[in-house]
């Protein structure tokens, strides 16, 4: 009974190394995932620590992979030092993601206030041209969230780009994309997203923080189940004596 615990422990084991291979590439996709989304709005915040689980969340996958590789070597040749290592760097990971857990949360809690703050300022610096990076950044936003202005599009209004171009219009990227030839002038406001760009941007960045924190518990658990079949197996291989001369008699998978 003793030895089929631990051999099924050490299958469990061996079956989790390779689910860590597979979460190492998904947590990698995830932390790239959040860089390039937080790109594309990065002139809406301002607080680079907000960044800080992305950045932590590729270094778990990439520890994943030398974890994974580390347990199978470990688990297959019996190695109580690998098997003490693999655990020993599995719980500092585990620690980890519970450090990426909280930092997810109080990073999503400023998102808000965060927006609020600089919001404003960038619909200020708007000017029209492609080549400019916070007019491209509001246009891109517009197009892809499907909003127009801060609150509504009479925000624009309120902008130098509007004062100053004195056309009445706001930029086509407010147009609907089922209406043809819109010129984004404010004697057609059907023609315009009505919703506003400030609610839409904070609801994606704070969805895009939910998933970082949401993968981080998924694997912290898998890695949990992993660390207790790593003391399991341990804990059998230095108190069963049948296990130890099945192990070294080689009879043992």
């Amino acid at each position: 009974m003793g030895q089929c615990g631990v051999i099924s422990s050490k299958t469990v084991l061996v079956f989790l190394n390779l689910i860590f291979w597979a979460a190492a590439g998904i947590l990698c996709y995830i932390g790239a995932y959040v860089f390039i989304t937080y790109d594309d709005y990065d002139h809406f915040f301002e607080d680079i620590y907000t960044f800080i689980p992305a950045m932590v969340i590729i270094a778990v996958g990439t520890l994943l992979f030398v974890i994974g590789f580390i347990g199978c070597c470990a688990t297959i040749r019996e190695s109580r030092c690998g098997l003490v290592t693999f655990s020993a760097v599995l719980l500092l990971v585990f620690a980890t993601e519970v450090v990426v857990v909280v930092l997810g949360y109080i990073y999503r809690a400023k998102v808000e206030a965060v927006v609020n703050h600089s919001i404003q300022k960038v619909y200020n610096e708007y000017k029209g041209t492609n080549t400019d990076a916070p007019s491209r950044a509001i246009d891109y936003v517009q197009r892809q969230l499907h909003c127009c202005g801060i609150h509504n599009y009479s925000d624009w209004m309120n902008t130098h780009w509007f004062i100053e171009s004195k056309n009445n219009s706001v930029p086509v990227s407010c147009c609907k994309p089922t209406i043809s030839n819109c010129s984004g002038t404010l004697m057609r406001p059907g023609d315009l997203y009505p919703e506003g760009c400030e609610v839409l941007v904070v609801k994606k960045l704070k969805d895009i923080m939910l998933y970082v924190i949401l993968a981080a518990l998924t694997f912290a658990a898998i890695q949990m189940l992993g660390l207790l079949c790593a003391c399991v197996v341990l804990c059998r291989r230095g108190h069963d004596p049948a296990y130890e001369l099945l192990v070294s008699t080689g009879i043992d998978a």
